[in-house]
């Protein structure tokens, strides 16, 4: 949950800080039982978005300049929704790289609403600031990410409707289903594209429409590879079983955005790095939401430099960039 220091509540200023996630697959894609997409996913510690608040007569906005539009608009979005009397200055000290399949969007809204929420003493939950901007429409990770950490499986959507429609009727954020603490001795490598940005907004709108029916058959099996594999090698710290769970989804969920996307992966080099990743021997490894990021786990630090630098002699001209990361068992910090 989001941490507070109860002193600041009375003063004017607050800093919230709050970090990127994993989206490691839907799997169940069909919604043929009434409820469609569902979700695994992890929060980590590193990137974050950083941001300090306090009272204004008028919007204000500084700091990164790259996300400072996008900050703007969801700020006065909130701002105008809520009838506020008054506006805000908000300053950004980090940023999570948009459009990478982090969820920069979710948690940079989750992150104004919630600086707002508490300067103006609204106590507003995470899951409404989550539909007053718009986010958790299929996936509701980046949400669970914000308010508790750790490793996170969501029940995907209720549409109440038949399996031959994909119109969703239901305006709520997907429930969590299953929260763990991911292990502390596991790191993770992020492989970073920033050569082009992941499918966002309208054309991942347009990419679903477009999709075919997601076979029922598959969509049960994913299902049982979530319940059945994923969640108790969690329990268990079993990494090996646990990749071979991601590994299911990645390529039957990759393989059905390959017509969106370009192929199972949206990136061609991150591709090849996760082929090569996998030639190598590594359980767990995938893309990140529609990417281009990807990322793969290992047991521990050391396991994770060993094929940092293999990677590193591998791919000399390549302009991808990396890094390990912990994962993060706590939400966001407000202070």
């Amino acid at each position: 949950m989001i941490t507070a220091n109860i002193a600041n509540t009375l003063t004017n200023k607050v800093l919230i800080k709050s970090t990127a996630r994993l989206h490691m697959g839907f799997f169940d894609l069909h919604g043929g039982l009434g409820r469609k997409f569902g979700s695994i996913g992890l929060t980590l510690a590193t990137p974050s978005i950083e941001l300090s608040a306090g009272f204004s007569d008028k919007l204000q906005v500084t700091g990164a300049a790259s996300i400072i539009d996008k900050v703007s608009i969801i700020a006065q979005q909130l701002i105008t929704r809520l009838n506020i009397n008054g506006s805000v200055s908000l300053d950004i000290n980090q940023y999570i790289p948009e459009h990478a399949g982090l969820g920069s969007g979710t948690q940079s809204a989750l992150a104004v609403g919630t600086v707002i929420s508490r300067l103006y003493n609204l106590d507003l939950s995470t899951a409404q600031i989550a539909e007053l901007t718009g986010r958790g429409g299929r996936s509701g990770i980046g949400i669970a990410a914000f308010d508790h950490g750790g490793l996170l499986i969501d029940g995907g959507r209720a549409s109440g409707l038949g399996a031959s429609s994909s119109t969703l009727t239901s305006s709520k954020v997907p429930p969590l289903l299953a929260r763990y603490d991911f292990p502390e001795d596991w790191r993770i490598l992020l492989i970073l594209d920033a050569s082009q940005p992941g499918i966002h907004g309208e054309l991942e709108r347009e990419a679903f429409n477009k999709l075919p029916e997601f076979p029922e058959n598959l969509a049960a099996h994913l299902c049982r590879y979530v319940l059945m594999q994923a969640m108790p090698a969690l329990v268990e710290h079993d990494l090996t079983a646990f990749g071979f769970a991601i590994q299911e989804l990645q390529s039957h969920v990759g393989d059905y955005f390959a017509p969106a996307q370009g192929g199972r992966y949206a990136s061609l080099q991150v591709g090849a790095v996760l082929q090569c990743l996998q030639n190598m021997g590594v359980a767990c490894f995938g893309q990140s939401s529609w990417g281009p990021t990807g990322f793969a786990v290992f047991e521990n630090e050391v396991e994770a430099e060993k094929h940092l630098q293999r990677l590193r002699m591998t791919f000399l001209d390549s302009n991808l960039t990396w890094k390990i990361c912990r994962a993060r068992n706590t939400g966001a910090e407000l202070v």
